[in-house]
């Protein structure tokens, strides 16, 4: 099994979650997040004055899957998040060893 984390627009989420949906991926959390990455922030400009926005909001995308699915999930996430403008974000990858459904005590796979 796998943990992916992919950091997104967050105008993006709707697009990603319901191709993630209908493509049979069950669960997702997300959170609201801010950061910065190459582009170290931008400016913006509110009445006349000009501000430097450190940290850019962003959404954390949490998601656990199967290895046979893991490469369908990073395709739906890169091409429904996908602007083509810095700041598009980043998918981690990482192994999970275990998952245990509490209230059923399923455990493995039948646990996502």
């Amino acid at each position: 099994m796998k943990k992916i984390e992919a950091i997104i627009r967050p105008f993006k989420l709707e697009d990603v979650h319901n191709e993630l949906q209908e493509s049979g991926f069950g669960g997702l959390t997300v959170t609201e997040v801010k950061g910065y990455g190459r582009q170290k922030g931008h400016k913006e400009i509110y009445r006349g004055s000009e501000y430097n926005i450190e940290f850019v909001p962003k959404l954390k995308i949490e998601l656990v899957c199967s290895d046979e699915l893991l490469e369908k999930a990073i395709e739906i996430i890169i091409t429904k998040s996908k602007t083509g403008e810095v700041g598009d974000g980043k998918i981690f990858i990482l192994p999970v060893d275990e998952a245990i459904r509490i209230r059923t005590e399923e455990s493995g796979i039948a646990a996502i």
